[in-house]
């Protein structure tokens, strides 16, 4: 399937996007306005590069990981939709890091990011970041940088906190990656789930939807965590918590999904079993510790598409995708339905940004009215009624007078 098609069909299943892109088709909200975005570049992102740029922007874009560019799909969005693409799969981190200042160097006025690549690029220049009014982040990992930015005094202008947003955590985050990465392990390494002793690192919304799908096909599922609140969470759903070093020694797979480095470390497989697999679906690709291994172990060999063999002493280990983010670098990405909602409450958030320039500096939450408009265009496009409270129950909820 050429890059079009593939374009084409996401757009046939993403009806919120669809219904917000008619609204830009009319009243062009970003007229005369420049967006730079750095987004996993495949099907469903150029959906949302086109619905910009035909409400009015020029519009750059480049990938946010070196190898989850679908190649077809850069071409087409160019080639049939007139977005500038500077991406491309299998990038050395140099011709990535040249990518996005090629997105950057049109002076923005708002920011699209995922991971927080393209923001950290964008501030190390006054003549770039003068001109920004605004940006969005995507994912938990760029938030968690864009918050220590502004400790440090480094943020110069106001960034929203898409992640966060309800119609993207509890759904991407949760439903998105836990299929996803099992749809990227599954295709890279044609393996039975069932039976299986999976260890989960991490049981944020992103882990947590990985454990319950691991689950759901049979796993013998072992969750490692740090914090406390999350780690009776994970107990209580009928998962069992362990520290990593003790969980590793059974374990047939490994995903971690924290957001931290070092979560599967060379000094850990010297504890874990022969033929263990590791994956990773966290944003960067230092959650499992590729280069370490490498450092220790030696270069690992190609023994499929997109796995790797280590010799452990006299054990095997295999690490997927290079230790990249597996749901993309292995698969095909989250269902298309789910980013709807995603670069649904990415549009608005865009929208209100062009709308409302002149905010301070600082991380902001995306808006209420944006969460509660791409859920109700959400139930209208899938058919879905709800109940509304009666007026005596409206005022019954804002009185305090009514008790026992």
């Amino acid at each position: 399937m050429d890059g079009k098609n593939k374009i084409q069909w996401a757009m046939d299943w993403m009806p919120v996007l669809g219904k917000i892109r008619k609204d830009f088709i009319s009243n062009k909200p970003f007229k005369g306005l420049k967006i730079s975005m750095a987004l996993h570049l495949e099907a469903k992102t150029a959906v949302l590069a086109h619905t910009l740029r035909v409400g009015g922007a020029k519009v750059r874009i480049s990938g946010c990981n070196p190898l989850s560019t679908d190649d077809e799909v850069a071409l087409s969005l160019n080639r049939d939709y007139g977005v500038e693409v500077f991406a491309k799969r299998g990038l050395s981190r140099e011709e990535y890091y040249e990518d996005l200042m090629k997105t950057i160097e049109i002076e923005p006025d708002i920011l699209i990011d995922d991971g927080g690549d393209l923001t950290a690029l964008a501030l190390k220049d006054k003549g770039i970041y003068k001109n920004v009014k605004g940006g969005n982040e995507e994912t938990t990992t760029g938030v968690l940088r864009l918050k220590n930015m502004e400790k440090a005094g480094a943020l110069k202008f106001p960034m929203f906190d898409v992640n966060d947003a309800l119609m993207k955590h509890l759904f991407d985050n949760r439903y998105g990656t836990g299929q996803s990465t099992i749809d990227g392990l599954l295709t890279a390494t044609n393996l039975v789930i069932a039976g299986k002793n999976v260890v989960i690192g991490g049981y944020g919304w992103c882990g947590r939807g990985i454990a319950n799908r691991m689950r759901g096909l049979g796993a013998n599922v072992t969750v490692t965590e740090i914090d406390p609140f999350k780690s009776i969470e994970a107990h209580m759903d009928g998962f069992l918590v362990k520290p990593m070093k003790d969980a590793i020694r059974n374990a047939d797979f490994v995903v971690t999904s924290t957001g931290v480095k070092d979560i599967v470390t060379a000094e850990l497989l010297r504890y874990a079993k022969d033929g263990i697999i590791l994956a990773n679906s966290g944003h960067f690709n230092n959650e499992v510790a590729v280069e370490e291994i490498e450092r220790k172990y030696g270069k690992g060999r190609e023994v499929r598409k997109n796995v790797k063999l280590f010799k452990i002493g006299d054990k095997k280990a295999y690490v997927i995708s290079d230790g990249r983010l597996v749901n993309l670098a292995s698969g095909q990405g989250h269902p298309v339905e789910i980013m709807d909602l995603s670069f649904s409450i990415q549009a608005l958030t865009a929208k209100h940004i062009a709308q409302h320039p002149k905010k301070k500096t600082s991380v902001y939450p995306v808006p209420r009215e944006i969460d509660l408009k791409v859920a109700n265009i959400y139930l209208k496009s899938y058919g879905i009624r709800i109940d509304k409270l009666s007026k005596e129950q409206l005022r019954y909820i804002n009185s305090w007078k009514e008790g026992t």
